[in-house]
């Protein structure tokens, strides 16, 4: 059965592509093996492993052998490398920069990426997103979230806008902008922990 094109950017396949290509090019230099593809990417292993067979054959990763296991990495040599890298970050790349950007920003219970994006990731139809929005959920200083958002929005290309909640007013909120984040695609960018282990370390 063909798969659909992801309708964030259709020019890939499919969208496991753009994640894995993703996960490779924003950090050309780092190797990975197959199993960690597999598990950052939530898809089953011989679907990537044949994912990356493809992109093996167009020349955009390299794989090394190292005793049993294969490394795999963004052929830096490959003209395409740089075009395609800024795409990929444009369109696939938003939870892996601002995982990545908000790491170090403290008091974060749990992350998301929500709006127009979001949708576009889960799927959803519609034009495609000019900005990211992400909402924050914890007691974080707030000049650290801006300069988080700021370094997010120059890497991926696209503006980085956030709104914070503490847990107590997420889990208790009945305003509209609340409810409707709720009924809406959002995409988890730290795993939370439970709400309920989150109000015990309260």
């Amino acid at each position: 059965m063909r798969v659909a094109s992801p309708p964030l950017l259709p020019i890939f396949r499919s969208r496991l592509q753009g994640e894995l290509l993703a996960l490779i090019l924003i950090d050309p230099k780092r190797q990975w093996t197959v199993d960690e593809l597999a598990e950052r990417s939530s898809a089953p292993y011989p679907t990537v492993a044949a994912e990356l067979r493809r992109l093996q054959a167009t020349d955009l990763v390299r794989a090394t052998a190292v005793g049993r296991s294969k490394l795999l990495r963004a052929n830096e040599a490959s003209t395409y490398l740089a075009p395609l890298t800024e795409l990929v970050l444009m369109s696939f790349g938003p939870p892996l920069v601002v995982g990545e950007e908000f790491a170090a920003v403290e008091r974060v219970d749990e992350l998301y990426i929500y709006g127009s994006w979001a949708a576009r990731f889960e799927g959803v139809d519609g034009p495609p997103p000019n900005d990211v929005d992400v909402l924050i959920i914890g007691t974080p200083d707030r000049d650290e979230v801006y300069e988080a958002a700021v370094r997010s929005t120059r890497r991926i290309g696209r503006e980085v806008n956030t709104v914070q909640r503490t847990v107590k007013q997420w889990m208790t909120a009945t305003d509209g902008f609340t409810q409707q984040l709720r009924a809406s695609p959002m995409v988890a960018v730290y795993y939370p922990r439970s709400h309920a282990e989150m109000e015990q370390g309260e």
